[in-house]
């Protein structure tokens, strides 16, 4: 059975010991959500590890808190996800929303309740961009590896933050945001983009890390549009990897948030998805 962590649970550690006891230093609730245009919220929960604590899948589950009552509302509905056993993941507890679909242009709050905490945030889904193509390209005909490039228009009236996702079939069970793959429309020098999408880290794989693509993957690419809080937090997250070399034990724990009361990411996505088919592995 393959087994995976979602990057973020692993990534912030805390100096105290980790409990919710007035004796220590609190630990702090760590959040992982997003909502989707056309998809529901899903909610990824945590407390912050140790730096002292042997970082690895079983300490990590020990770390999940799978209790807490989540309430999204979009401002006239609202609902308490539930929470799902994804044997794929590692955790393997997903918060999940089944009434509440994203829209464009919707605000959408966050509202977590765990013991005597509370913590809060508020996204909106901004106007979905069209991917346009994505297509597999290696260097040499030779090559058993290769790089996606995206191509879509960026829309001159609208300032827009983007994330490009990859996920690659019966290996990764989510979306993992590509290396170097958050932008800002400020440094387009066209509305005609046209940019390598770098394989993205995610912990605990299957197979040893590579940020290429090989023969033989069938590749989802996703676009993202994201507001300007989520792509700071992604580049925060981003710099940690880059400047440490260790996306376990970053070099410090200065990510950006936008969790009032907790750490983490609340983001709300436009989407755009094309399924990219590379040649058979030889």
């Amino acid at each position: 059975m393959k087994k995976y962590l979602l990057f973020l649970f692993a990534l912030i550690m805390s100096c105290s010991k980790d409990d919710f006891s007035e004796q220590s230093v609190e630990s702090k609730i760590v959040v992982e959500g997003w909502i989707e245009e056309g998809d529901y919220a899903q909610v990824l929960l945590s407390s912050s590890i140790p730096v002292t604590d042997v970082i690895d899948s079983t300490n990590v589950l020990n770390h999940v808190i799978r209790s807490a009552k989540i309430t999204i509302s979009d401002g006239e509905t609202s609902e308490v996800l539930r929470v799902k056993n994804d044997k794929n993941r590692v955790p393997p507890f997903v918060y999940y929303g089944t009434t509440l679909k994203g829209e464009a242009g919707k605000e959408y709050s966050l509202k977590i309740e765990y013991l005597s905490r509370v913590v809060e945030a508020v996204t909106t889904i901004p106007k979905t961009v069209e991917l346009k193509s994505a297509e597999y390209v290696k260097k040499n005909v030779t090559d058993t590896t290769g790089y996606v490039f995206v191509k879509f228009d960026d829309p001159l009236e609208d300032k827009n933050y983007y994330q490009v996702a990859t996920k690659i079939d019966t290996e990764e069970p989510v979306f993992v945001p590509a290396f170097y793959g958050n932008l800002d429309d400020k440094n387009f020098t066209s509305s005609n983009v046209s940019i390598q999408v770098n394989r993205g880290i995610l912990l605990f794989p299957k197979t040893k890390f590579t940020p290429y693509f090989a023969d033989g993957d069938l590749i989802y690419v996703k676009l993202r549009t994201q507001n300007k809080e989520a792509l700071d937090f992604w580049n925060s997250w981003q710099n940690e990897i880059v400047n440490s070399k260790n996306p376990i034990y970053p070099s410090n724990t200065s990510l950006k948030s936008n969790i009032k009361g907790g750490i983490g990411v609340w983001a709300g996505y436009g989407q755009s998805t094309i399924i990219v088919k590379t040649p058979p592995k030889k």
